[in-house]
């Protein structure tokens, strides 16, 4: 039959992909500094094994014969979707020079590891040439997917499909005209104790505490590991083994704490796909040669969002836990009480590291991002530039100074590894976050589970309204059937406004 030539295909590039994806960990966690050539080299390769096989004679002769078979069927039909999700980024595939998508998988971990090694001296113009070739490159993928108003927008539909740079400014617009004066508002309050979160926290036990934790919300660690990094990420071999990570601080408890949570939540999207969606169609980003569940970047940033913010930063979660956490480092928390470590992981300060903002000012930080790639990517600023633009964006969003690169234009990951147009996937996650979060607390069960520490509740939520789709919904498709409303700010923006102005957080 022509869809069971379809599948086998489709397992076949998963396959491969999902072997890149762990080359990528590898990279991330374990490799020497010195293996980053051979290893983009053997991922290149991969990466240019897995297009041959997406628009091979093969997968055509197999997709044509199962789009007949499921003409007839539902359109929302799982296998109809998987057929239409195949077509669709074979297309795309089509348009992208082979030797593009070389070069541009070639250049990943090479520039990466020059990242990292760059990110270490907070020397920019040690990482300038990769940053320039990686951002050319990414402009010529964009002119070669095509697009009409704006090439970042070829950029971010890769990530977010149906999103352009149009929507997304009056989006950050609205966004920054309320939580800025809410900001300042908050700012303007006596600031909560937080001597406490600068005190030595012996690393090794920061990771048991990680572990524990995340175990406790819903990580299956059966199918599942927590290790350290320079930038914390997930990634998935398939939802039978996904590996989050976290960077630690000895001298700053949340730092690896609220990662380990946000990396949970990916993890906890990809450990619940539908056991049927695995190694298929859709568990692939086919357009970007990556092996993942999540319907898109968007939703998937809402999962984490939501398990770090949404739980893990409310005042029950820390009545209910923290004794835990006192447990784990009753010297340096014996003298703090339930109430002010709450009020301490939820003040809000500007600061200069995005992965380490307080809820208010986190979307500031992508709002910047955004502009300079999407800048950049139109030859309207210069990679050479970007320091002194981001200092810029920086003094007159947060109103502060940028006091080296490391802390400034070197601090993300992303642009090292190609991922231009994703980072506006971080609000949009924040959004949708809020979104299903309502939703799940006029669920009774869910409710009553979060009043008692029992996360099960939530977690079979999430599994049953967004995990378990994979890509077979879009994220409209989600947010509507479990909402009922589509892509809206004002759940996300009406839960901050209720939260900060009380003083509660400090």
């Amino acid at each position: 039959m022509g869809t069971d030539r379809f599948a086998e295909e489709s397992g076949r590039l998963n396959d491969v992909l999902n072997a890149v994806n762990l080359l990528v960990w590898d990279s991330r966690t374990q490799m020497p500094t010195g293996g980053a050539a051979a290893r983009g080299r053997q991922i290149a390769t991969l990466t240019a094994i897995a297009r041959q096989i997406a628009t091979g004679p093969a997968m055509r002769d197999a997709l044509a014969a199962a789009r007949d078979e499921v003409a007839g069927e539902p359109e929302t039909s799982r296998r109809r979707r998987a057929v239409a999700a195949m077509e669709d980024g074979v297309a795309a595939l089509d348009r992208i020079p082979e030797m593009l998508l070389h070069e541009a998988a070639l250049l990943k971990t090479e520039a990466q590891a020059a990242w990292v090694a760059a990110r270490a001296r907070s020397d920019f113009p040690a990482f300038r040439p990769y940053l320039e070739r990686s951002f050319a490159l990414q402009r010529r993928i964009a002119d070669a997917l095509g697009w009409s108003e704006h090439p970042y927008d070829a950029l971010v539909a890769q990530y977010e499909p149906g999103m352009t740079l149009a929507k997304l400014r009056p989006l950050f617009t609205t966004l920054r005209g309320r939580l800025v004066p809410l900001m300042q508002r908050v700012l303007d309050r006596p600031p909560a104790r937080r001597d406490f979160l600068d005190r030595d926290y012996p690393v090794d036990r920061q990771k048991a505490f990680a572990r524990s934790l995340t175990e406790r919300i819903g990580f299956d660690y059966a199918h599942g590991r927590l290790d350290e990094t320079v930038h914390p990420f997930e990634i998935s071999f398939t939802r039978d083994d996904v590996r989050i990570t976290a960077r630690y601080r000895p001298n700053y408890l949340p730092a690896g704490l609220f990662a380990a949570l946000h990396e949970a939540g990916h993890g906890m999207y990809e450990q619940g796909i539908d056991p049927e969606i695995g190694r298929s169609a859709l568990a692939t980003d086919i357009v970007n040669l990556y092996a993942v569940g999540g319907a898109s970047f968007g939703m998937h940033e809402s999962q984490s969002r939501l398990l770090e913010n949404r739980v893990g930063r409310s005042r029950r979660f820390w009545e209910l836990n923290f004794g835990l956490l006192r447990d784990a480092f009753p010297e340096q928390l014996g003298d703090v009480s339930a109430t002010e470590f709450w009020r301490a992981v939820n003040h809000v300060r500007p600061g200069l590291i995005r992965v380490e903002a307080d809820e208010l000012t986190y979307d500031l930080h992508i709002a910047l991002r955004v502009e300079l790639e999407a800048a950049v990517i139109a030859g309207d600023l210069a990679v050479a530039d970007l320091p002194a633009a981001w200092a810029e964006r920086m003094r007159a969003d947060l109103g502060l100074e940028v006091p080296d690169d490391a802390r400034g234009v070197l601090q993300d990951v992303h642009w090292s590894t190609g991922y231009v147009g994703s980072f506006p996937t971080y609000t949009l996650g924040n959004i949708m976050a809020s979104q299903l979060f309502a939703a799940a607390e006029r669920d009774p069960t869910v409710a009553a589970g979060l009043e008692a520490g029992d996360y099960m509740p939530l977690k079979l939520w999430l599994n049953r309204a967004v995990h378990r789709h994979g890509r077979s919904r879009t994220p409209e498709e989600i947010l509507q059937a479990a909402t009922g409303n589509g892509l809206d700010p004002e759940p996300y923006l009406a839960y901050l406004e209720a939260k900060y102005p009380l003083g509660e957080a400090g």
